[in-house]
């Protein structure tokens, strides 16, 4: 009767700590890393409320942190061709930039993006945003600041996929798949 009662509860034992590993393993979001919920505006003056205001159920956001990373970023919109016509991925541009503090101080650092980026198209795709550069990165799950960041992000917020660095054809097409399994209904 004794042993009876030991492999039961030996049992017991191993299930509940089943049960409680499956709830302390960390999901697809957490290791991914989440896009912080934030207040922004294209640079076209539109409002995107970050992450639900994203274009699509799955967007490519191209994000540097310093404004030498610019060629790094175009590289990326050259190699995946996002500024064909035919291209259907949805898109945007996101320089990260320490909040200043002021309306004033974010004004003119707008400015300075609109005389970098004179075209309405450009215009369309930038999406500043000013916040806490170091709380953004570490919500976001990306390796720092000091180099370029492609990811993919849900308008829940959950990044599905995320490269960093210099464009390569593998990590596009790391990206790539990831966003076409969207557009097949996955």
């Amino acid at each position: 009767m004794k042993k009876t009662w030991m492999n039961t509860a030996a049992w017991l034992s191993a299930i509940a700590a089943a049960l409680i590993l499956s709830f302390a393993t960390p999901n697809e979001s957490r290791v991914m890393g989440h896009m912080p919920y934030v207040a922004a505006q294209r640079l076209d003056k539109i409002p995107v409320p970050i992450p639900s205001g994203l274009p699509a159920d799955r967007t490519l956001a191209l994000i540097t942190f310093q404004g030498a990373q610019r060629a790094q970023i175009e590289a990326w919109i050259v190699g995946l061709g996002l500024r064909d016509s035919k291209n259907s991925i949805a898109w945007i541009r996101m320089p990260v930039l320490e909040d200043p503090g002021t309306a004033e101080a974010r004004t003119v650092i707008e400015n300075r993006l609109l005389a970098r980026y004179p075209s309405a198209g450009e215009r369309a795709q930038l999406v500043p945003v000013f916040t806490d550069r170091a709380a953004f990165i570490r919500a976001a799950g990306l390796g720092g600041p000091d180099e370029v960041h492609a990811v993919v992000v849900n308008r829940n917020g959950e990044i599905v996929a995320r490269v960093g660095g210099e464009y390569s054809e593998e990590k596009a097409h790391t990206l790539l798949e990831t966003l076409r399994d969207t557009q097949r209904g996955l």
